[in-house]
């Protein structure tokens, strides 16, 4: 590991992303792909909205996110926890950790819901069969 470069984890129900970041110019890369082609449109404003409430410390930072597993929004969300886990810890900012805070407590507490397991006599975690007693 060089000098200088930090990572962070951020986890959303299945997926998972990693965020290297490190002194720079502002350029964000997920899994490699620039933030400004990442697709779909939905997932890279949920990112971007992450970058947008720390601008002035965003762009003093490189960040490099590595997402595996879950859905293309779920990648999104883990994404963007990791990265204002990272903004966060690198810049060691409690104003940007306020903001955060205040506007979604999830970016840097994390959300803990995940997927029911299916159970017996029915097609899911819930539901059942219906029964009829006449």
């Amino acid at each position: 590991m060089s000098r200088g470069v930090k990572f962070f984890v951020g986890k959303r129900k299945t997926a998972i992303a990693r965020a290297m970041i490190r002194k720079g110019s502002g350029k964000v890369r997920i899994n490699g792909v620039p933030i400004e082609v990442y697709t779909p449109e939905v997932a890279r404003m949920r990112i971007i909205q992450t970058l947008l409430l720390a601008d002035p410390i965003a762009r003093q930072y490189d960040i490099d996110v590595y997402v595996r597993g879950g859905g293309f929004m779920g990648q999104a969300e883990a994404a963007s926890i990791a990265i204002a886990r990272a903004l966060v810890g690198a810049s060691r900012s409690k104003r940007l950790r306020n903001v955060y805070l205040n506007f979604d407590r999830v970016l840097l507490a994390g959300d803990p819901r995940r997927t029911e397991p299916k159970k017996f006599g029915g097609p899911g975690p819930r539901r059942r069969k219906q029964t009829s007693y006449r």
